[in-house]
């Protein structure tokens, strides 16, 4: 369907851009700040009569409890990468301190549990720590006989925490796959769209193939008596041809899958990968990559080197998230002449699944493993996928650099 056009001077509608707050734009630097901002609240203030915050001097705080803040705000750094262990270390610098005037972890031990709950998928983790951190409240309380009210409010704090986090991280993967739906869903109605016009396209190449058929017939039948007739018969045929032609030519166009790649330019290779693992580290993931590949490959392998390459960063971020970290390695295969690709990552998200044809990545939007190794056996090498024993992904590639036997080079 045409797209009906703006009159002139229209204002263009504009897409308000999502906001993206500093801890989204610059994780690292932002969780820095926040764990400074943490370390310094909690040696610097404490609790005064009243309820009131007061200011007090560093030279005050006993060393071992400096070092215990310091511990607990450093550790803060790594709340979205480590958040159980984060809460670890947070609750176990807030025990010393109970019953004292130096009990301000709390506030490290809060914005834990927020990381607990926004940064991890394991349900457990986050009611075990809601009751430590209610347990130290209450035995803090009990130390230093405050009002059951006011031990009863920090414990809901505590959990309010926690559940903010949950919120927000079921939110954000709520919308990730609605996203999903609806990117499927508009590649259903697109395929199903492409099918209506493919039949209605059929009909009418076999239209014209038929006219064509009769009247190649009635020239054939009538060349010996009336030539004039034939050429004007055989002229009708190859008018009906060409029309057929493209319409034939509109109907592959409309076969064809969409490309991935715009254009005509050259295939992706070895020098390319460079560029995919700063797009990838861009999307959130933490991804190096070591490049011991000297010599030039054939072009066959570099192109299946970066297509492997490109679908096993693609599945750890489908299934395993943003912040976590993997590694690609290329190296030449000491087996043989060829080389290894070795993707492996640190992400739980693979961890329930099966290395079959429904493996991890063999979802909507991608080839998966099945596709992984569909190329390297097309080169005449192996590809092996699976769970690591102690966690994440892993996916290695041999490809030989020589065609293999019945392989057209």
């Amino acid at each position: 369907m045409n797209r009906t056009a703006e009159p002139a001077g229209t204002p263009v509608r504009r897409v308000p851009s999502k906001f993206r707050g500093p801890f989204v734009r610059w994780p690292r630097t932002a969780d820095a700040l926040l764990a400074l901002a943490m370390f310094l609240a909690t040696t610097l203030l404490e609790e005064g009569p009243g309820d009131t915050i007061v200011a007090r001097s560093v030279v005050d705080l006993p060393l071992p409890v400096l070092l215990l803040f310091m511990a607990a705000g450093v550790a803060l750094y790594w709340r979205r990468h480590k958040p159980i262990a984060v809460l670890g270390v947070a609750l176990a610098a807030w025990a010393p301190t109970l019953g004292s005037s130096y009990a301000t972890v709390s506030g490290i031990v809060m914005v834990a549990l927020y990381s607990v709950g926004r940064h991890t998928d394991d349900r457990r983790w986050g009611p075990l720590g809601i009751a430590a951190a209610a347990g130290a409240l209450t035995i803090d309380g009990l130390l230093l006989s405050l009002p059951a009210e006011e031990t009863g409010f920090g414990c809901l704090i505590m959990l309010g925490a926690w559940y903010m986090g949950r919120r927000l991280r079921l939110r954000s993967e709520r919308a990730a796959q609605r996203a999903l739906a609806q990117a499927a869903e508009a590649r259903r109605i697109a395929a199903e769209e492409r099918t209506h016009i493919a039949r209605e396209l059929h009909d009418v190449v076999a239209h014209r193939v038929s006219m064509m058929t009769v009247q190649a017939g009635a020239a054939r039948m009538v060349a010996a008596e009336d030539p004039q007739g034939a050429l004007e018969a055989m002229t009708a045929v190859e008018e009906a041809g060409r029309q057929a032609l493209d319409e034939l030519r509109h109907l592959l166009g409309v076969l064809r899958p969409k490309p991935e790649r715009d254009g005509l330019g050259p295939q992706p290779g070895l020098t390319d990968l460079p560029r995919l693992v700063a797009q990838v580290r861009e999307a959130g993931l933490d991804v190096s990559l070591t490049d011991d590949i000297r010599a030039s490959l054939p072009a066959r392998v570099e192109l299946s080197v970066y297509r492997i390459v490109q679908e096993a960063l693609t599945n750890v971020l489908k299934h395993s998230g943003p912040h976590t970290r993997a590694e690609v390695r290329l190296q030449h295969d000491p087996c043989g002449p060829g080389i290894s690709v070795d993707v492996v990552d640190d992400g739980k998200g693979a961890a329930l699944q099966s290395v079959s044809g429904t493996a991890r990545g063999s979802g909507t939007g991608g080839h998966g493993i099945v596709g992984m190794r569909e190329r390297a056996l097309l080169l005449g090498g192996t590809l092996d996928a699976g769970p690591r024993p102690g966690g994440g992904f892993r996916l290695t590639a041999h490809l030989p650099l020589q065609p293999a036997h019945g392989e057209r080079a």
